[in-house]
């Protein structure tokens, strides 16, 4: 039966069984789970350490290492280029069949490009740059080429890349080893990772909960370990939600730091310029990996490969000559935070005080109230048009979520949109006020990633504390502090009326809910710079993660 005379439904299901078992087909049988964990297993975190199907070398490689020391023990050949990729690439095939986090899988290619890296050295050779047989993980919505950018759409399957996406040159300049892209939800409009090609990403830390998204697949691979370095692209929060719901770090810059051209987002060249652009940044296991990952790019010098970069080589700064002063914004006069997200930044709060960082309470609910209704207008300039083409090329129904919160939508008439920038440019001035007080400059702030703990699939509520930094074009990044437990479960939200529609639907997550279904996800907070400021968002970060490390190691000795 020819593809064009089948039902709208049975021609995506027949893409995404092609797309499947292609995915299936790449995976060597030796690295495959003879039986995937019953129902009752909630918690997929020790399976790849458990199934065998890794040696003693490869879960040292892959639980031990973090992107800088990997790099530092290929520099001084104490583990071979092909010895580490070939360890992660199995260690994301386990953690694609237990957790859906894979689209495109190159494993063949990642193994002969670390050949070559090995052969590079052995010559007597310098390293490539400082990723030098570094394996990378990448979204789904950067081109790579030979391989589909289809951002789970059907339309765009079966489509390869004829060129790189700049990011992807940068990354390959640098020495990284590419081998596996990852899932999105469809439209990348959604918080949970779920489209019609590929299914949807489970979060191994707890399968009641979301993974997040858009760059689900992502935090879902680092969570299992089956990356050390990942790439994702936020507009709303796309970085720092998986960052948040799956336990690791995640960094927001600004849009002009680094690149984005050559990526797959749904949406016309030129359209971001009319409404909110995305920018483009790592998820990690440690801090110092978020910082590799910036120097080894911008020692690229990206902008001159694409016009949008600013020419800003980085620059790792020195310990502050004062202390660090650093704010706790608890509130956005949107959505009232939950008690435990409220209790985590004064836990985080009493840590830095403890490290000897000055700390300053800071009330910028007249504006934070502002950004989520400005950035949602924004969002919406296009009308979602150019997606619904796509989508209704192939005759694809939307995921079940986004059923009732997408549609198409006539463009904005110039003047209105001009009249929102307008406002977006006033925020922006007024903005810049908060990094000042009557003692001096504030480096940073702290403030929640959301204003619920990890919710559950498909329950994740409004984004005005993401959303709004990429309004602001403001970098901002997620730092684990501790994951949820028993006692967590206690305190009320305050016993007054809803702020807005918003406010209201939070609070159904927490009164009258089983907030046991929070146990084992992560808490986290999100730490904010001024725009353009990454080395320094950079430090701050560092400095709240040594605060938070050396109160677990003082405690464990207690």
């Amino acid at each position: 039966m020819s593809k064009e005379k089948l039902q709208p439904e049975t021609q995506v299901a027949a893409v995404s069984w092609q797309k499947k078992d292609e995915q299936y087909g790449r995976i060597p049988s030796e690295w495959r789970l003879t039986s995937l964990p019953s129902p009752h297993v909630t918690n997929y975190i020790t399976i790849p350490r458990a199934c065998g199907l890794l040696t003693n070398d490869e879960l040292s490689i892959t639980e031990e290492y973090d992107a800088v020391s990997l790099a530092e023990a290929i520099r001084e050949k104490r583990l071979g280029c092909v010895q580490v990729a070939r360890a992660f690439c199995k260690r994301a095939a386990v953690a694609h069949q237990l957790t859906n986090c894979l689209t495109e899988i190159f494993f063949d290619d990642a193994l002969k490009r670390a050949s070559e890296l090995d052969a590079h050295l052995a010559s007597g050779k310098a390293p490539l740059g400082p990723l030098h047989g570094v394996p990378v993980s990448l979204k789904d919505t950067f081109q790579i080429r030979g391989y589909d950018t289809s951002i789970g759409l059907a339309a765009l399957c079966f489509k390869p890349a004829t060129e790189n996406a700049v990011l992807v040159d940068c990354l390959l300049n640098a020495g990284a080893v590419l081998y596996c892209k990852t899932n999105v939800p469809q439209t990348l409009m959604a918080l949970d990772s779920h489209n019609n090609v590929f299914g949807r990403t489970i979060n191994p830390l707890n399968t009641a909960v979301t993974a997040g998204g858009s760059s689900g697949g992502e935090g879902a691979l680092l969570a299992m370990r089956g990356s050390v370095l990942g790439v994702g692209t936020d507009i709303g929060g796309s970085i720092r939600i998986p960052a948040m719901c799956d336990g690791t770090y995640g960094f927001k810059p600004s849009w002009e730091r680094i690149p984005c051209a050559g990526k797959e987002s749904g949406a016309l060249p030129g359209a971001s310029k009319i409404g909110i652009p995305i920018s483009a940044g790592p998820l990690a296991h440690s801090m110092r990996d978020i910082e590799l990952f910036f120097r080894a790019v911008l020692e690229q010098q990206p902008w001159t490969m694409h016009p949008d970069v600013v020419p800003s080589p980085w620059s790792s700064l020195s310990p502050a000559g004062r202390k660090l002063r650093i704010g706790v914004v608890r509130r956005d006069g949107v959505i009232d935070p939950h008690p435990p997200i409220l209790r985590i930044l004064d836990e985080v709060k009493a840590k830095m005080l403890k490290a000897g960082i000055e700390v300053v309470e800071m009330d910028i609910t007249p504006l934070f109230s502002q950004c989520q209704s400005l950035a949602n207008a924004l969002f919406g300039v296009e009308g979602g048009n150019y997606m619904f083409d796509i989508l209704e090329s192939a005759a694809e129904p939307l995921s079940p979520w986004l059923l009732t919160r997408l549609k198409r939508k006539k463009p904005m008439e110039l003047l209105k949109v001009q009249e929102l920038h307008g406002k977006r440019e006033q925020l922006r001035t007024k903005f810049l006020k908060i990094w000042k007080d009557k003692n001096g400059e504030i480096d940073a702030f702290i403030c929640p990633v959301a204003p619920h703990p990890v919710p559950p699939i498909d329950r994740y509520n409004g984004v005005s504390y993401t959303s709004s930094f990429v309004l602001l074009d403001y970098p901002a990044g997620v730092v684990p502090v501790r994951m949820f437990e028993k006692a967590d479960m206690k305190g009320e939200m305050p016993a007054r009326e809803p702020l807005g529609s918003w406010d209201k639907a939070n609070r159904k997550l927490w009164t009258d809910f089983d907030r046991s279904v929070y146990m084992g996800t992560p808490l986290c907070v999100q730490v904010v710079a001024p725009r353009l400021q990454e080395e320094k968002l950079v430090q701050v970060m560092s400095a709240i993660d040594d605060a938070l490390k050396a109160h677990a190691h003082m405690s464990a000795k207690l």
